[in-house]
């Protein structure tokens, strides 16, 4: 499959899964009691047949545009944010400080950004950002919105790309910035040290390490220097630094991943200055869909001190 959503620097082997890709399969359609209430609400069907339908309809598309196995999996129905330990910390940034900007970067279709604003993140201050404007618009899709009837922000582009965002030394400055109309942002440069919460939910371990370092390294300048500003996300891990081979439907790939230790060490000391911010790191195994054996999943956030 030529011309899809993968990233040029992407650390999965795209192609290996490609060659043979598998037909989407609507056994794996499952959703918990809350994805099911929060899907039904916001797309605006009430029935489970035909919202099961909409959905898989909506995936079919999606994954022609991206053949990824986190698309095959539904893995996008997934409420990542709103089970993060810092989820309740985001709330209560959008309620509290003044023009909190959240950014969900990698996004896929929003789900994460839909989620937030419903449980209180003021939506007009809330950029999802991935590098396909194609899967960004099946989000619309997906919610059956608009551009103008949805008030959050939609901002495609390259995170490795300069023009798109590049890397700044971490704001030290922790006054109120002046208030930048969203609506009219071609790029995220001009947010360096503005932005409150950032979620990079499934995002890293898709580059190499040093893409990894330098993903960081761009992230780290666009938030405040405001205490309480956090970077958070979840990825495959490893218990050492190194690649992990893991089996989609039978095809071996590879993954640069980090431990716990490293990845607090890039973040506390190689991103930020060592000591100034908080970095937690939480593991668990998870059984994935079409994967043969157990995941490593390292859930972590980066907090201004």
């Amino acid at each position: 499959m030529e011309d899809t959503a993968a990233h040029k620097d992407s650390n999965l082997l795209l192609g290996n899964v490609t060659s043979r890709i598998p037909a989407v399969d609507p056994r794996l359609f499952n959703l918990t009691p809350e994805e099911a209430a929060f899907f039904k609400t916001q797309i605006g069907i009430d029935d489970d047949i035909e919202l099961k339908k909409h959905i898989l309809e909506v995936q079919s598309k999606a994954y022609k545009i991206a053949p990824y196995p986190c698309i095959r999996g539904l893995a996008f129905l997934r409420l990542n944010l709103s089970s993060h330990p810092v989820y309740e910390r985001i709330l209560k940034l959008g309620r509290e400080r003044p023009d909190a900007v959240l950014l969900d970067i990698g996004c896929c279709f929003g789900v994460d950004s839909r989620k937030v604003a419903v449980d209180g993140f003021p939506v007009e201050n809330i950029i999802s950002s991935d590098i396909s404007n194609e899967l960004l618009n099946v989000g619309h899709e997906l919610f059956r919105t608009t551009p103008s009837s949805y008030g959050g922000h939609l901002l495609p582009g390259d995170v490795f790309d300069p023009a798109f965002l590049l890397i700044t030394e971490p704001s030290e400055d922790v006054s109120s910035a002046p208030v930048i109309d969203l609506s009219s942002l071609k790029h995220l440069n001009l947010l360096h040290g503005r932005i409150s919460a950032i979620n990079a939910t499934r995002l890293f371990h898709c580059f190499t390490e040093d893409k990894q370092l330098h993903l960081a390294r761009a992230l780290a300048g666009l938030l405040s220097a405001q205490p309480g500003s956090v970077i958070c996300g979840s990825q495959v891990g490893a218990r050492e630094m190194g690649n992990v081979t893991s089996c989609f439907l039978g095809t071996e790939y590879k993954l640069f991943a980090h431990s716990p230790k490293t990845w607090s060490s890039l973040w506390d000391g190689k991103v930020f200055q060592k000591g100034s911010v908080g970095v937690k790191v939480e593991t668990e195994l998870v059984e994935l869909t079409d994967y043969e054996e157990p995941i490593l999943k390292m859930m972590w956030s980066v907090t201004r001190l």
